[in-house]
């Protein structure tokens, strides 16, 4: 019996979960389903975005609607038009072998006409914008008098939008005896006040704890001042070439200047704020979704509903006024399952916002540095080795290869791979060679000793290992202590990890001869050391690994850090102040990894099993779980 089954759902249900690919409900499904299917009742759920919310009550009241009916059994409320398109979509999956069933989408920005005539068909479930839907009864297009369930998905953004008048007006028209479900990632006052006035005695489900951040979400920041923290933010997307992610600005303007500076500094991003239309909107959303766009810049109302699988990390560029405001930007990624990483880049006045959020979220930050240039020089060279190695190799280039022999022949194959990596490596080096230190002083907020050494081990999250279970894996095989290894750092295809120079002999003896899955593991000294105090939690076991994916930024010639002369915006690839390639920088850098690299994260999904070829040293663990979101 599935485990869907036990939850008391119908077959037609069950065998549109079977289509779907799920196989065990979530836990806030596996906690609301039961008892939304058992009894008519009000509920309050708490649980963050990306849990299986729109499934857990989106079963019950497909479960218990009259299909044979035309009449609006259902309400669903939420707070954007690309929630509630997410929304619609998602009960028509469910509900797909429901024969007669009707979801109708009803939100600003379409056809008031064309969303009234489908309505007017009959529609039992309606999924509506709280704006949409007010002006919609008001005009007699929508009757929901008869409806008996009601959802306020995602109330707490619904009410921070300043939806609150809207939906006391639309449940005004709606029976009293009907049964509320609201369903949200926090409880603030608001929420709690909505609850208390349309609800009676509540059912309560929480998943986690009240506001707290999710639980596959790492937390770091990073201090600098005030005036580096674009610079700040490039050296991140540089230092990690596996970078999906959402980066979040208080206004819209600043949102649109952040944007507009990335595009000129040769990174695939785009700005998301209310000062777009709503078809520039949706083409924006599309071309992340797409993974077309590697870094999406956005005001927190523009944010609100996005909902996109695999993004890697949230940066907050600047932090909200609103400390509450954190959860739901946090929440962004860390999806599903998978783990995400949050990221503020933070001047030294902001640590106390810091402290502030780490109460709310109940999860500590992890005080980090932002990277050298050499270090981001080896990150880029080694994700440039990969990627060689991974490309296929194109036959039609064959009629050309004589040719070009001739050209190289004078060359040795040493000579080849030096003058192949030199124009990655020369651009990257130019740029970052005489890059100043952005980090601001913590005291002792940090830690790292002078005495340390930086390793490169050419495994990473194509084995399945996440920093934790790197760091599991290498503790076990070097008999290190919680303490003895830090500063792990997981790429795709390599990572790199620090100990303290005593354990050096240690670590390079024991990976002379030592295979996993096979494969030959190679362990070298790095010439940068992970810059000492970067990641200093890790020595306690608390952090995550340091990734991003955004950014091959291309330049040459003498970049520095300081703010490019130019336009903003798109086409510079010939002029970008260093006169480095713009086929390198916009097509090849950055546009050409919208793929595997991008649409992922940095940690595995699977177990891994390592074979050391020294009997008493076999390796055991697992990777992180890597699951689709059921929702």
């Amino acid at each position: 019996m599935s485990k869907f089954a036990e939850l008391g759902l119908e077959d037609n249900l069950l065998k549109a979960i079977e289509d779907m690919g799920f196989t065990s409900p979530s836990e806030v499904q596996e906690k609301a389903i039961p008892v939304l299917l058992e009894k008519d009742t009000d509920m309050v759920s708490l649980a963050q975005t990306g849990t299986g919310k729109t499934a857990a009550f989106g079963f019950p009241m497909l479960q218990k609607i009259d299909v044979g009916s035309l009449t609006t059994q259902g309400l669903i409320l939420s707070p954007t038009r690309e929630l509630c398109l997410q929304i619609t979509n998602e009960i028509k999956s469910y509900g797909k072998y429901c024969k007669g069933l009707n979801v109708v989408a009803v939100y600003g920005g379409a056809s008031i006409s064309d969303q009234a005539r489908d309505i007017k068909k009959g529609a039992q479930i309606i999924v509506a914008t709280p704006g949409r839907m007010k002006d919609m009864i008001g005009r007699r297009m929508i009757d929901i008098s008869k409806i008996e369930y009601c959802v306020l998905d995602e109330a707490d953004e619904m009410l921070n939008m300043g939806f609150y008048e809207d939906i006391t007006e639309i449940l005004s028209y709606s029976p009293d005896d009907k049964s509320t479900w609201l369903f949200s990632a926090t409880m603030p006052r608001e929420v709690s006040n909505i609850a208390k006035k349309f609800m009676y005695d509540p059912v309560e489900i929480t998943v986690g704890g009240k506001n707290m951040g999710a639980e596959n979400v790492s937390h770091e920041y990073y201090l600098v001042n005030a005036r580096d923290r674009y610079n700040a933010l490039k050296r991140l997307a540089d230092a990690n070439p596996s970078i999906f992610s959402v980066i979040f600005c208080r206004t819209k303007r600043d949102t649109q200047k952040v944007a507009e500076l990335l595009i000129e500094d040769g990174y695939s991003a785009a700005a998301l704020h209310g000062d777009l239309s709503q078809n520039q909107r949706d083409l924006v959303m599309k071309s992340f979704r797409n993974r077309q766009i590697q870094m999406l810049v956005a005001t927190d109302v523009a944010a609100r509903g996005i909902d996109v699988d695999d993004i890697t990390h949230v940066i907050n560029y600047q932090l909200s006024d609103e400390i509450e405001t954190y959860t739901h930007r946090s929440g962004r990624t860390g999806r599903a399952g998978k783990t995400g990483i949050s990221i503020v880049i933070a001047s030294k006045s902001e640590s106390r916002k810091i402290h502030a959020i780490e109460k709310i979220i109940q999860k500590k930050f992890i005080l980090k540095e932002v990277p050298s240039g050499m270090e981001i020089c080896e990150v880029q060279l080694f994700h440039l080795a990969n990627k060689i190695k991974q490309t296929e190799i194109n036959h039609d280039i064959d009629a050309y290869l004589p040719n070009i022999n001739e050209v190289l022949e004078e060359f040795s194959k040493e000579e080849l791979i030096k003058k192949v990596f030199s124009v990655e490596f020369t651009r990257f080096y130019n740029y970052y060679k005489k890059a100043k230190d952005l980090n601001v002083s913590a005291g002792d907020m940090s830690e790292g000793s002078k005495d340390t050494v930086r390793y490169f081990i050419n495994i990473g999250g194509k084995d399945d290992f996440d920093w934790m279970s790197l760091k599991d894996f290498l503790k076990e095989m070097l008999h290190l202590g919680q303490d003895d290894l830090y500063k792990v750092d997981v790429k795709e295809s390599f990572s790199f990890f620090n100990t303290d120079k005593k354990h050096q002999e240690l670590v390079m003896d024991f990976f002379k001869d030592f295979e996993l899955e096979g494969r030959r593991v190679s362990v070298e000294i790095s010439k940068d050391t992970g810059r000492g105090k970067r990641g200093g939690r890790d020595r306690g076991g608390s952090r995550r690994g340091f990734k991003s994916r955004g950014g091959e930024r291309r330049g040459s010639g003498d970049r520095s850090d300081n703010r490019r002369s130019s336009g903003s915006g798109g086409d510079r690839r010939d002029n970008r102040r260093g006169g480095g390639s713009g086929d390198d920088r916009r097509g090849v850098g950055r546009s050409d990894r919208a793929g595997s690299d991008r649409a992922r994260g940095d940690s595995g999904n699977s177990g891994f099993k390592g074979r050391s070829r020294r009997s008493s040293d076999k390796p055991s663990g697992k990777g992180t779980g890597g699951r689709r979101r059921r929702d």
